[in-house]
């Protein structure tokens, strides 16, 4: 087996970053209406928060250091789940203490790849799964008055897919020791940041 080099995995990650980066300039650069509009917003919209970043991101860390099948069962269960949760918000279904969900997904998930932890794959995919919910609800109910509900949830759940990516593309170093102490420090970095997230919802 060939083993995986660092600029195969740095490939990825870079065009990763590079279309993130594009899109929300490019959603802002144009004034569109319609259905364009409607697609553009919600692929805009996931990386318009950093809590909501740090939190796609550390699915796709956590999943690259949990390997096949958690790698592709985790990135799948949270945009579904996030649907449902997008389904309920665009609906007017109220859901409690959504930022703080979404502040707790950042600290629990950041947790998680900072102490590498394995546990079940169900477990696992339940845990990713609950918290999309909270991520999907807060998307939902900030539809732009006018625009496509159905175009909108495509864009921000493809915008969440590509997030996963990023990360999973990050999450190769761990292959190598250095990697593996860079996907914990950056697993503790996004608890933290997930920490302060959770005292600017409750104060």
């Amino acid at each position: 087996m060939t083993e995986l080099r660092p600029r195969a995995v740095l490939r990825p990650c870079a065009l990763a970053l590079l279309a993130l980066s594009a899109w929300p300039a490019a959603a802002h650069a144009h004034v569109l209406t319609g259905e364009a509009a409607s697609f553009l917003t919600g692929l805009g919209h996931p990386v318009s928060g950093l809590d909501h970043v740090l939190a796609m991101i550390a699915v796709g860390l956590w999943g690259a250091q949990l390997g096949p099948p958690a790698l592709w069962v985790l990135p799948i269960a949270f945009p579904m789940m996030m649907a449902v949760g997008g389904m309920l918000g665009l609906v007017g279904v109220p859901l409690p203490g959504v930022e703080v969900g979404i502040a707790a997904s950042a600290i629990l998930l950041g947790a998680m790849v900072a102490a590498q932890a394995r546990p079940p794959l169900a477990l696992a995919a339940v845990l990713v799964g609950f918290f999309a919910i909270f991520h999907g609800h807060a998307h939902g109910t900030e539809l732009p008055a006018g625009q496509s509900a159905l175009l909108y949830s495509l864009g921000f759940v493809m915008a969440t897919g590509l997030l996963h990516a990023l990360g999973i593309a990050i999450g190769g170093f761990h292959r190598w020791p250095w990697g593996q102490r860079l996907l914990r420090a950056m697993g503790s970095g996004v608890a933290l940041a997930g920490g302060v997230f959770l005292w600017s919802a409750v104060a």
